[in-house]
């Protein structure tokens, strides 16, 4: 199935989900203010997985991307660093979040690259280590966010559009860029796709695999400051389950599970389509278990479907 092919599905299972939005909530669903809700909320986990593409691609797994918002979210807004901020500028703020997002991820790469954890493994510990540590920074509390320029631009409109959607679309864009039309981008896949035989064709396999997990904590660093913009506050809760759904948006979006082939713009409709999924379901008062079902539905086939069409690649 070519990328091409994949790319059209996604687009019509979008364009059908959208159809039956319209159908069941009319106007309340077909609004301008509806449309920029769901690209709200596809945005947090659209950046998230951007990084988690990179790292799936590239034949790995990370589990703990959800936990590295969280603590990110509460480190960047600890008394200590809205003082600094307040004191010099709110981009203070800004790279605490992403040095403790890529900080986590240099662990994880490290480990995994250097260390040979298994990344499920390495990922999952990251995952409980860095919801206890937010959980002991902010000693369970909610941090209120107090600096006011953070806040007067993160949420802000560019263009009537809010920002958290244009640092969504800057993320694809760049994600779509690295991976496709650079080095490093096609050394990701052919970690992903043959790991012996890219060090044999001289990628320094260890070294790019921890670069790897660096860019999804980066992402997650992103996350977090996009967080705090959108509820005003670092919390230990935040993300909680999100590498989920970050997960589930990029093999819908057509990336391989084991690797060697990715798509950001299928990652980017993947996430759009669980968007959607949620606004129709919101907008018909339709459980949450409903919704959960239907997810989990649309990922199976989504594998049953990889699986069918690698195999008869294999044959051909």
């Amino acid at each position: 199935m070519g990328g091409a092919a994949r790319t059209v599905g996604l687009v019509l299972a979008l364009a059908v989900l959208c159809a039956v939005g319209v159908a069941t909530a009319g106007e309340r669903f077909a609004s301008v203010d509806n449309l920029m809700t769901i690209l709200r909320l596809a945005a947090v986990y659209g950046v998230l997985s951007i990084g988690t593409t990179f790292v799936i691609t590239g034949g790995g797994i990370d589990l703990s991307i959800g936990s590295v918002l969280g603590l990110a979210s509460v480190w960047a807004s600890t008394v200590a660093t809205q003082t600094m901020a307040e004191g010099t500028h709110w981009g203070v703020m800004v790279f605490t979040a992403l040095a403790v997002g890529a900080a986590c991820g240099l662990v994880n790469g490290v480990l995994i690259a250097y260390g040979r954890v298994v990344a499920f493994i390495a990922t999952l510990a990251m995952m409980v280590a860095a919801r206890g540590l937010a959980e002991i920074i902010a000693n369970r509390r909610t941090q209120i966010v107090e600096v006011d320029a953070f806040l007067d631009v993160f949420r802000a409109d560019v263009l009537g559009v809010s920002v958290s959607v244009w640092i969504f679309a800057v993320a694809a864009l760049l994600g779509w860029f690295v991976l496709n039309r650079t080095t490093f981008g096609r050394r990701t896949v052919a970690v992903g796709g043959n790991p012996e035989a890219a060090r044999l064709a001289g990628i320094r396999v260890q070294r790019h695999t921890a670069a790897l997990y660096v860019l999804a904590g980066l992402t997650a660093g992103v996350a977090a400051v996009m967080m705090l913009a959108r509820t005003g506050s670092g919390s230990s809760t935040h993300g909680m389950l999100y590498e989920l759904d970050a997960i589930a948006a990029v093999v819908v979006g057509g990336t391989l599970l084991a690797g060697g082939r990715g798509s950001i713009a299928g990652t980017v409709l993947g996430v759009l389509i669980f968007s959607t999924l949620t606004n129709v379901f919101v907008q018909n008062n339709l459980s949450t278990s409903a919704q959960s079902l239907t997810k989990g539905v649309i990922i199976v086939v989504a594998v049953l479907l990889q699986q069918r069409f690698a195999a008869r690649a294999r044959r051909t």
